[in-house]
């Protein structure tokens, strides 16, 4: 599987865009998703896009979490976006939970299969 990183930097009245060219769904999105989701965000808008950006990784440059511990970060992608929703007011499950790393953990799948053998 090939990805192409081009990042193109576009300039509005109101903020700078960062485009990704062709970008692989298994980073962002599904923590972005659950995010969501748990939250039960009435709206979607792109500070809930940015919340799924570390400043970690932004600042060296990256938009894309390493893929080594997909899952740990995935959690707090979707925590993050989140928590922004509750900030913004966005949020329609009330009340906020006090951990929501943990809760949104215990929402994810996790492909464990009994041995019938």
């Amino acid at each position: 599987m090939q990805t192409d990183h081009t990042i193109t930097e576009m300039e509005t009245d109101q903020f700078c865009v960062l485009q990704c060219m062709k970008a692989n769904n298994a980073y962002i999105f599904p923590g972005f998703g659950l995010g969501l989701i748990i939250s039960g965000a009435i709206r979607v808008r792109h500070e809930l896009l940015l919340a799924a950006l570390t400043q970690e990784n932004y600042d060296k440059g990256l938009i894309y979490p390493p893929f080594t511990n997909i899952r740990k970060i995935s959690a707090h992608i979707a925590a993050n976006v989140a928590a922004k929703a509750y900030e913004l007011g966005l949020a329609s499950h009330l009340p906020r939970l006090k951990d929501l790393v943990k809760y949104v953990e215990s929402c994810m799948y996790s492909p464990v299969y009994r041995s019938y053998l």
